[in-house]
């Protein structure tokens, strides 16, 4: 049996249909109520990652486990707490979804320092593991759907700066790939989408989508700061301003990870948009 935590989010949710579509045994795990979001068969529990001893019986008689970085809430989590819970259900595989970061720039933040943490804690669990370090994920271009449902509008800083955001269907096929097969013990997956892509274009290409033009307006690097100041702590936003910005080599470069473990190449942020386009109407 395979726990998968995160289980709703949008790495979470096509992670758990790939598993359960190749006859897995899965218990979906996430904080909210959620028992439309996972498929027909697969067993959903509502816990907190934070409240480590609620996990002793959703890990119990599990194989393996996915183990989501708690995303905003990392500060809050006790990584070895967790761990220790895990094995002792019974767990001897466990999966990170981590974050680039943590490798381009993992003093920067206290989610980059935390994360590091949490990367050091598998790797010395004694259990089987391997490590995800996705890049920039393309579903963070929902936070435009409000003012492009609204106004045919999208406003980001740095318009003609490009990252290889990535699918986030993607990590989860990979993540499923390494869950359902052996051989990946021990690696490190970078985990990048197959081209750069600027905030133009990304605002192109969900117009395409759309089959209307939607209008970017650039940002200033104050203006974009204020905005995110409002839903992400001070140390993310200059973070996440620096990467999208002044990114590093590293940070742009184009991994062959997805398709090393997947057989083909990752699939394209106009891809995403075609799919996602509902979200944006």
């Amino acid at each position: 049996m395979i726990v998968v935590t995160g289980a709703t989010g949008n790495v979470g949710r096509p992670l758990v249909r790939a598993l359960a579509a190749a006859g897995e045994q899965v218990t979906a795990v996430s904080r909210g109520v959620s028992g439309t979001a996972v498929p027909e068969g697969v067993r959903h529990r509502q816990v907190d990652l934070a409240a480590t001893e609620s996990l002793r019986p959703v890990f119990d008689g599990a194989d393996a486990v996915f183990l989501h970085d708690g995303g905003a809430a990392v500060h809050l989590l006790n990584p070895q707490s967790i761990l220790d819970v895990a094995k002792a259900g019974g767990v001897r595989r466990v999966v990170l979804l981590s974050s680039q970061g943590v490798a381009t720039r993992p003093q920067s933040s206290s989610h980059g320092r935390m994360g590091l943490s949490i990367e050091d804690a598998i790797r010395q669990s004694g259990m089987d593991w391997t490590i995800l370090r996705p890049g920039g994920f393309a579903s963070n271009a929902f936070a435009w759907a409000e003012t492009i449902r609204t106004q045919r509008t999208a406003a980001a800083p740095f318009g003609d700066t490009g990252l290889p955001f990535i699918d986030p269907a993607d990590i989860g096929e990979v993540a499923a790939a390494v869950l359902h097969e052996d051989g990946h013990a021990g690696q490190v997956y970078e985990l990048t989408g197959p081209a750069l892509i600027t905030p133009r274009q990304r605002a192109e290409a969900i117009g395409d989508a759309l089959g209307e033009p939607i209008r970017f307006i650039e940002q200033t690097r104050d203006e974009a700061r204020a905005q995110m100041l409002q839903f992400m702590p001070e140390p993310v936003v200059e973070t996440t301003l620096a990467i999208l910005g002044e990114p590093t080599h590293a940070e742009q470069r184009i991994s062959p990870d997805v398709e090393r473990v997947l057989g083909r190449a990752p699939g394209t942020f106009a891809a995403w948009a075609e799919r996602s386009a509902a979200a944006f109407r």
